[in-house]
């Protein structure tokens, strides 16, 4: 006997059980993600019928939901093709309770905008950090990036906020980034060098999106410039849970963040 979606019995060959996949799908509709989870698990059935097709009623219900029509309506989530991509990646947006005080998170729910304070770093991290698996999300600036402006990754420890100008993400031992004005690679204070390595590489561009590809099996951290794959940038990450971040010093500035899910080999 296993629990149903409301917390109640349903007997294997229940009344529950026979429903159609059409009018079980548009059950499902009105649940929000946290009881879809437990319907998955109740049979084969409910399981397919919640992740056989990714733009089913189901997802497109709780994405109306969740997400802003602004997300929806625009570009923002243009490499996210799902419904459930989308809803998925609105989990694993910018933390509201993460992040320098001097920033907050747009309306859309992707979007960072940094306050114009002067003589300060400001930085954010994710809802959700990972400690296995592998992971992609996409990354772009749409304001001047100013002295600094770095993406990367950081443990929950890492600082989100500090007084001056500089390369916030990649200072201590908690946090490794990439300086996009530069082109340097930071962690614990000091500049690893150059990334990617290659002669008079491009400066980055404003609105050019960077994929960032996290890799918790084989410890790395590596970058990709529309479909130019940048090489791997950090090697012998740690075992601990790490959350997509970045740091930001320009006032008014604006930087955009979506997780995209496991990344596409070749």
């Amino acid at each position: 006997m296993a629990a149903g979606p409301g917390g109640g019995a349903a007997a294997a060959g229940g009344p529950g059980w026979r429903l159609p996949g059409r009018v079980l799908e548009l059950v499902f509709s009105y649940l929000e993600l946290r009881e879809l989870r437990s319907c998955a698990l109740v049979c084969k059935l409910w399981h397919r019928v919640l992740h056989g097709d990714e733009n089913s009623e189901v997802w497109r219900s709780l994405a109306a939901r969740c997400l802003a029509e602004e997300a929806l309506r625009t570009d923002i989530l243009c490499n996210v093709p799902t419904y459930k991509g989308k809803v998925r990646a609105f989990h694993h947006a910018f933390s509201t309770n993460d992040c320098s005080r001097n920033v907050y998170i747009k309306k859309n729910g992707f979007t960072l905008h940094r306050n114009p304070i002067a003589q300060s770093t400001d930085g954010a991290r994710t809802k959700i950090g990972f400690s296995e698996g592998r992971h992609a999300w996409e990354v772009w600036w749409e304001g001047p990036l100013g002295t600094v402006a770095v993406i990367g990754i950081a443990t929950k420890r890492a600082a989100m906020q500090c007084q001056g100008y500089v390369a916030l993400l990649g200072s201590d031992d908690q946090s490794w980034g990439w300086n996009l004005v530069d082109n340097n690679l930071l962690h614990n204070g000091e500049v690893n060098g150059s990334f990617p390595q290659c002669n008079n590489a491009p400066k980055y561009q404003i609105g050019e999106r960077i994929r960032v590809i996290l890799d918790m099996e084989d410890k790395t951290l590596a970058f990709e410039r529309g479909y130019e794959f940048l090489g791997v940038a950090f090697r012998g990450l740690p075992k601990v849970c790490l959350y997509p971040a970045v740091s930001a010093v320009y006032g008014n500035t604006e930087v955009t963040l979506v997780y995209l899910g496991k990344p596409l080999d070749g």
